[in-house]
């Protein structure tokens, strides 16, 4: 079930977070999106010698739609391009 938290959206993933991160990347790519990064957060965190649950993020967008946005409104520029995080919590759910 979705839920709605200040202008973010949860959504339960019966996958896991990298299995979660490449069908979002398999879908924005699909899409005709471009995908900028896809971080591992808990991958860097565990060559940093420490340790997190899984969580993933993958940063995306489409120029055409948000250069224009971007130029009228620089601001924009915080909450483009787009991005979606995948995490695991102390539960085991993505």
């Amino acid at each position: 079930m979705a839920q709605t938290n200040r202008g973010v959206v949860d959504v339960l993933s019966k996958r896991s977070v990298p299995h979660t991160v490449d069908r979002l990347e398999s879908l924005a790519l699909a899409r005709g999106l471009t995908v900028f990064a896809r971080i591992d957060f808990s991958g860097d965190a565990q060559r940093a010698g420490l340790s997190m649950p899984p969580m993933q993020m993958l940063i995306f967008g489409n120029p055409k739609a948000g250069t224009p946005l971007l130029v009228a409104a620089p601001r924009v520029g915080l909450d483009l391009p787009l991005k979606a995080l995948a995490w695991e919590d102390a539960n085991g759910s993505v």
